[in-house]
């Protein structure tokens, strides 16, 4: 079975930019209005040096599908995933981020562009459950997945005994949990950070499945992290303990 395509429909400034520098863009739709502002005349001569078909419209009301798509919309070659054993090899020692239930494709986008911004550009994401690789996600993302590789699997709970057959230890991210993440010596060893739905954390099969539960500590009172939140703090503890962020 092929692997999937995602990705075909970019909206707003940063996510299109992203898709033209990548050489993905067919067609692009911009506003009238938005034309003259100087990061869209800047994407408009870029997209006419590379041949892309331009369409001029009033409004881009009920085209586009993220609330503000900043005047831009663009129609793409999709990008395609890769495979759980193309993710893991990437690396060495393996880094990736793994995904569980997020329903909110902002936080979906975030999470990539945490990822990109600490070194460990690598997402496995349900192919059915939690949130799709939407134009809304691009837009998060601010142009982060172009350059993240991305696995979609049907089950998250069976990926992770996959990964444990390859050798990855999986770490879960629970606000209870009595491990602490910060210093946490496993992550310099082929690993992936397994991030839980907002509010509902980790489903049940999942958090059996991970090698490890670990917590980020608080100071406050907070119930816990919003999820790309705690994704990004958990990243750049994984390229802090590992050597990757530069010197000061």
């Amino acid at each position: 079975m092929a692997l999937a395509g995602y990705g075909a429909r970019v909206e707003g400034v940063p996510a299109v930019e992203a898709a033209l520098e990548a050489g993905r863009v067919r067609k692009l739709r911009v506003e009238s209005r938005s034309a003259s502002g100087p990061r869209v005349a800047e994407l408009l001569e870029s997209a006419r040096g590379g041949g892309v078909e331009i369409e001029m419209v009033s409004s881009l009301a009920g085209m586009a599908i993220t609330s503000s798509p900043q005047g831009v919309l663009a129609e793409c070659r999709p990008l395609r995933a890769v495979t759980l054993t193309q993710l893991a090899d990437e690396a060495a020692p393996a880094a990736l981020v793994v995904v569980d239930r997020i329903s909110d494709p902002r936080n979906l986008g975030a999470i990539a562009r945490s990822a990109v911004a600490a070194g460990t550009p690598r997402l496995v994401i349900p192919r059915r459950r939690g949130s799709p690789l939407t134009p809304t996600a691009f837009k998060a993302a601010a142009g982060a997945l172009e350059r993240t590789r991305v696995c979609m699997v049907s089950s998250i709970a069976e990926t992770l005994s996959q990964l444990s057959r390859m050798g990855v230890w999986t770490v879960g991210l629970a606000a209870d949990a009595p491990t602490s993440l910060l210093g946490l010596e496993l992550l310099g060893e082929p690993a992936a950070l397994v991030v839980g739905a907002e509010h509902r954390g980790l489903s049940r099969l999942v958090a059996q499945r991970v090698d490890l539960l670990a917590s980020i500590p608080m100071v406050g009172d907070a119930e816990s992290l919003n999820a790309s939140v705690a994704a990004g703090l958990a990243l750049f503890e994984l390229a802090r303990v590992r050597g990757y962020l530069p010197k000061p």
